[in-house]
């Protein structure tokens, strides 16, 4: 199949290796990034002049800017997806622009470049537009081709979960980075080693998205709230209540036989 990639950062330039593995022919339009020549095309509309999907791999603030003067030249038999790591804004932005024209569905790819270095399993959120249900089952299959396990979700589930886990976990990262922990490990017992991967992934693998994920996610900043507000009820804890039972941290639940 002919892929169009309008987005060549690090993730584009990740899911088009990705795709070229599995056979797929892939052509890349970034004014702001250099595109290897083999791959590039002089403008977005010559990237999907023959393509049968059109992926928006743009940060999401540059979607809108994108997508719209994309309208004309798009057509049925076409499918745009975009893999964003926030889902209600851009969701709602291609049913907006796209509307019942060009089919369409929005998609997290729980993946980045050093997980797929690491042979990690693969996995991706599918965000179905209720107005193209054919266009969800054909992404669907699309990512179940390239080896990942799909999770159907709304975008507003899908927000919601990612503050709680994804927004957070950059939080954490970028607050010990800035303290410069992490930076001499000879040390750091077992139990900080999950931090320390925790760290070099967001690092590593996508910590230029800090902002976007903090910023575009509309449940972050609650969640922030929430994690600092029980950040300060520890503290007062430890230095009100020396040697306290209800200080340890409980076992996890007991999976049910």
């Amino acid at each position: 199949m002919n892929f169009a990639l309008l987005g060549h950062g690090r993730f584009g330039q990740a899911f088009t290796d990705l795709l070229q593995r599995a056979g797929h022919r892939v052509r890349v339009y970034d004014p702001r990034a250099a595109v290897p020549a083999h791959l590039a095309s002089a403008s977005s509309a010559a990237a999907i002049a023959d393509a049968q999907w059109v992926v928006l791999a743009m940060p999401v603030p540059h979607m809108a800017a994108a997508l719209e003067p994309l309208l004309g030249q798009l057509d049925p038999a076409q499918t745009v997806i975009d893999v964003g790591s926030v889902k209600q804004h851009p969701c709602e932005l291609l049913d907006r622009v796209l509307g019942t024209a060009v089919p369409h569905a929005g998609t997290h790819p729980l993946f980045g470049p050093l997980s797929l270095a690491r042979g990690d399993p693969l996995r991706a959120v599918l965000c179905a537009s209720a107005r193209h249900p054919d266009a969800a089952a054909r992404t669907r299959a699309l990512f179940e081709a390239l080896g990942c396990t799909v999770i159907a979700c709304d975008p507003v589930a899908h927000d919601r979960a990612m503050a709680q886990t994804h927004a957070l976990a950059f939080y954490i990262a970028k607050a010990l980075v800035e303290m410069g922990v992490g930076e001499d490990l000879s040390m750091a017992p077992p139990s900080f080693l999950g931090l320390a991967n925790m760290l070099a992934a967001v690092r590593g693998d996508a910590g230029h998205l800090f902002a976007a994920i903090q910023q575009e996610n509309p449940f972050a900043d609650a969640a922030r709230e929430h994690f600092l507000a029980v950040l300060g009820q520890i503290h007062r804890r430890l230095r009100r209540d020396i040697g306290a039972p209800g200080l340890a941290i409980p076992a996890p639940p007991e999976t049910p036989a």
